[in-house]
Formats: C-alpha cells, structure tokens, sequence
C-alpha cells in the first residue's frame, strides 16, 4: 500500500483498517537440474565503457562475514558514495546471506530485493526460509543487500533530530490529504520535507538513485565470487532488476522480476516530466481495476458466498464513500474511540488489495461499514463496531515513530525523488490528485500524493550519475518479467510494456490477486523456480492460473467470519497471506 502513514508507522486507514500479512511456504519446485544454460541472443549489447570504468576500477571488497540472527550471516562493507570518484568519500553498505543448503551442488548466490523503495534487502534474505521454494533454498546462497541510505546501511536523515522531523511529517501522517485545508497543510509540509532532503540530507540523498543500488550490487557479485548476477526482486525491485539488465547486458545469468514497474513509466521523459509519477505507472488504475473486479464478482456470487453482495456492491461502495467524503465516522467510547474519515477508508481498502484474500478483506472490510452506517439492528451495529475496533487496534499494536529517529519515509523519497522526474510546482498537486481520482476513482488521490516531496522546485539535490535510459538494450541471458492480472500496485499493464521494451524477455502472465506473484500459484512459482535453476524460461504466452481466487466458496461459520473480518484467512481455508513477509510492504511499492 503506498500510503504516506503506512511508511511512518501510525495513524490513516494504514493505521486503522490495514490488513496484516505474514509469510508462508511457497509451493514446491521442481528439483534443479544443470547450471543455467539459457539460449543466448544471437548478438548482444555490452557494458558501456563509462560503467566499466566505474564499477571494474573499485577492487570487490573481502566481505567479513559473521553469524547473525541465528541462521544467517551478516557482512557490512564501504563502497564509493560516488562512482565517478573511486577513491573519495564511501557509504557503509549491509549484507546478509543465508546459505545453501546443499553447498556442494551450489549453482551460486540470488541476490533478491522486496522493493519499496526503501525495503531491506537484508530482511527478505533473513526471511527466506519461509516463502522461496526448497529447491532454490538447496542451490543458492540467498543474499540480500540493504540499498544506501537504507535499513542497516549508512542511514539517510533529512532532519537534525527527531523532533524537527516529527513537526514537518506531523501534517503529512494521513492516508491522503482530503479537503482544501489538509491539501494545503499538506503541501507546505512536503515543501518543507523536500527542502530538508536537499540540504541536511546530503550528500546521501544525491547519491540514492537506482543506479547506484546497481553499480554496488555488480561490486558485490564479484565479492560472493559469481561471475554473472542471479537475481529475484519484487516491486521497485523489479527496477533494480532492469536497471541492472540494461546497465550490464552480458552480466548476469537470470534475473527475474515479479510486479513489475515499467522503468521509463518510473523516471519519466522530457515529454512527460509534468506528469505526476502515478500518470506514467497507473498504480491507481490498476487498483481501481482490482477493485471493481472484486465487486463485481461478489455481486455474481451471491449472498452464500460474499457478505457483501446484497444490493449492488458496487453501488453500495460509492455509498459508504460519499457518506465518508461528508463526515467522518466515529466509533467506539473512551479510549476506545477512533475516526474513520473517507482517505482511511480507501487507505484500508487498497492495503487490503494487496493480500492473496482480497475478495474477503474488502467485502468484510465494506460490510462492517455498511452496517454502521446503516444499522439494521443494534446486535449487528454491535458486531460490526466490535471487529472494526479489534481490527483497528491489531494495525495499531506496532509502537509509533518516536525513538529513535525512523527514516522510512526519506528512504523512499530519496530513491524515487532522485530517479524520477516530476512535476515542478508541489502547489499544483491538488488540481492533479483532482484529475487523478476523475482517471481513477478512489485511488488517484491515494497514489498520487506520495511523491508531492518531489516537486522539482522543491527537491533540488540531484544524482548527476542516475541512469535514465534506455531501457531497450539486448541483453546475453532472457530477463523473465512476471506481471499479476489484478495486482493493485505494479500495474499488470506495465509488466506488458516493460516485456515489449526489453528484447530478449519473456512476459509471464498470473491471475491472482495481490501484489507480486511467486507463491501464489503452482504454476508462476515453478516457472520463477525452474528458469532460476536451469535457464528455462515458461513457453511464450504462458497464463497461470492463481490459486485462490475469491467466492469460490461458501462463507464460513461466524467463528471464521471473525478471522476473515481480521484478514487471516480465506472462506473456510488455512490463513492466506501475501507471498512475501510483513517487512516487504514497508515500502512504497
């Protein structure tokens, strides 16, 4: 969910109606064969003479590695905060790994990324274990690198202390702003945030791009001692993915990427430098797409199989809306009372979009809704106030950003503020965030106001070295782009035109719900698995099936209602989570 509370840790819908997701096993994979032996393009471009220069004159630094966390092992190393100045100042990077089981049959080291931006690579490696397949796990040291500026590498911080960032991301701590009087306190308050990250910031902010994320991973493939990259990412993920293919061609033997961001919609081009970033990406269109979906379904299905189908859902959804959009909702007593404005209804719906259970997650979500704002009797008001508190209080449960200083946001803006282009004047975001939602409805203005900071009036630190293209380059390996039907981050579309721009990929297809795809069906996970392994990529035009798909079955007892109402679990199956750990949402995508 890209939403502004989520990344700070406290209230909105983030911190009201979110859904929580934990890891679970991934299916099983075929067992590994050969080392990777992928057909090769005929011809194929070669690592440009400048990037050489750069990353092949740092020497691979000897990584010190340790025990850490019990199962894994963890390295810290320097490497150049400029690429162009070999022996200047150095950022202190983090490593962590987990090796392969079966160390006599390694094939190598998966570098893998969760996206954001602002993951930790190091958190989705320690993670491992509990969602890549034990094939993968047998044959590949899993190795994650926390990006600069991130997690438990040399930390970014735009602010001199807590509490002078605290002032500024006080007025920024809302799902979206709704209402002129939030869009202007708002906007001040990015101005504020990106000046902050343009000055105090420095010099880490000018030195966060992607590109830079790439060129220390190349070093850092050669200090594990692989001679080409194998690499999984997720999410924004996916442009590191693609970045590294099209900044080192003939370097690496697998990459995958897995909800996907088209990488010219993620840094724009001269001709749409004055769109919104989201324009370019239609995050919000695809979530919107999601949704209605979702909706629609549960009209067919039924009131056997979806809580929320009386009437026409879609209908009763702009209801509940519209109603929002007047006032607030109140519930509970005491200390026990929250407000539910119209921004955390929509913040909650789009956070639950993200699970595999989606269909249950909205329409319990909507249902309980509906039910207070319209009360057919006090025992149902009753039972709907009770999950909505009870949900509210679990999303709460995690300690609010205080101490120390939490620099999650400025993670985020310091990696897409640098690589993309965006509009100039952040005054002019409220007209836009209009359009957005008249494109989009509901979503537009949820998608659209993150990247406010970025105004370029108001972001002035620049990375003269972030790559911008293009993105169009042959590469030695296929590059497998998996891109999910209903996911309502990375836009499936995107997946589509990312698979056409690059020429030697192969566009896998799933119909699951959720963001990203590997664990959520047999098929996409074994495909992901097999061309890791062997090189073997999916017959072209290959479609899986995900393999929960909503109202499919009849809804539970009230016991289950009450877990489906919590969002852990899926009409009458085993709790159904997102098939990456709870650490991978953390970002923006």
């Amino acid at each position: 969910m890209s939403l502004l509370s989520r990344r700070l840790g406290t209230a909105g819908i983030a911190g009201v109606l979110l859904v929580g997701v934990a890891a679970t096993p991934s299916m099983a994979a075929p067992t590994a064969g050969r080392p990777v032996a992928a057909a090769q393009a005929a011809t194929f471009d070669t690592t440009t003479a400048k990037e050489r220069q750069r990353v092949d004159s740092i020497e691979a630094p000897k990584l010190g590695w340790y025990k850490c966390f019990d199962t894994a092992e963890c390295a810290t190393t320097r490497l150049p905060l400029d690429y162009d100045k070999p022996h200047g100042a150095t950022t202190e990077i983090a490593v962590l790994r987990v090796k392969a089981k079966d160390q006599q049959h390694k094939i190598g080291t998966l570098f893998v990324n969760p996206g954001g931006p602002g993951g930790s690579g190091t958190d989705i490696a320690l993670a491992a274990p509990s969602f890549l397949s034990e094939s993968i796990l047998q044959r590949f040291d899993v190795v994650g690198i926390d990006p600069r500026g991130i997690a438990a590498s040399e930390n970014v911080h735009c602010f001199p202390s807590v509490r002078d960032q605290t002032k500024v991301l006080a007025d920024m701590n809302v799902a979206f702003p709704w209402g002129k009087a939030e869009e202007k306190k708002y906007v001040k308050a990015a101005k504020k945030f990106g000046k902050a990250c343009s000055t105090t910031g420095k010099p880490l902010t000018g030195a966060m791009s992607t590109a830079e994320v790439v060129r220390d991973m190349e070093v850092l493939r050669r200090s594990v001692g692989d001679t080409k990259l194998s690499y999984l990412g997720f999410s924004y993920g996916t442009a590191i993915g693609q970045y590294y293919a099209n900044m080192f061609p003939e370097r690496f033997r697998a990459v995958v990427v897995d909800g996907v961001l088209d990488p010219q919609h993620w840094v724009g081009t001269t001709q749409t430098a004055d769109q919104e970033q989201d324009q370019r990406l239609q995050s919000a269109e695809g979530a919107y797409r999601a949704l209605k979906e979702i909706l629609k379904r549960c009209d067919r299905a039924g009131k056997r199989y979806c809580v929320f189908s009386a009437g026409d859902p879609v209908k009763r959804f702009e209801t509940i809306a519209k109603k929002l959009r007047q006032k607030p909702l109140v519930v509970g007593e005491g200390a026990d009372s929250y407000t539910i404005t119209y921004a955390d209804f929509i913040g909650g719906v789009l956070g639950s979009l993200y699970g595999t259970g989606a269909g249950d997650s909205v329409t319990f979500m909507a249902q309980d809704l509906w039910t207070l704002l319209n009360p057919p009797s006090p025992a149902a008001a009753t039972k709907a106030r009770t999950a909505l508190i009870q949900r509210i209080k679990d999303s709460r449960s995690k300690p609010s950003r205080d101490f120390p200083y939490d620099n999650g946001f400025e993670t985020f803006a310091g990696v897409d503020c640098t690589d993309g282009l965006h509009p100039k004047d952040a005054d002019k975001w409220p007209a836009m965030m209009e359009k957005a939602d008249k494109r989009a409805p509901y979503f537009g203005r949820a998608w659209g106001w993150g990247t406010a900071q970025c105004a370029r009036n108001t972001w002035t630190v620049h990375d003269e070295d972030a790559y911008t293209g293009p993105w169009t380059r042959r590469t030695a390996a296929p590059v497998l782009i998996v891109g999910t039907k209903w996911d309502p981050a990375t836009n499936y579309d995107d997946a589509v035109s990312a698979a056409r721009r690059l020429p030697n990929s192969r566009l896998l297809s799933n119909t699951n719900w959720g963001h990203t795809s590997y664990g959520s069906s047999k098929c996409a996970t074994g495909a992901i698995d097999s061309y890791l392994l062997t090189g073997k990529l999916p017959a072209a035009g290959t479609v899986c099936e995900g393999d929960l798909q909503p109202f499919t079955e009849p809804l539970p007892t009230d016991e289950t209602r009450s877990s489906l109402r919590a969002g852990t679990a899926t009409q009458g199956r085993p709790p159904v989570a997102t098939p990456l750990p709870p650490s991978v949402l953390n970002g923006n995508r």
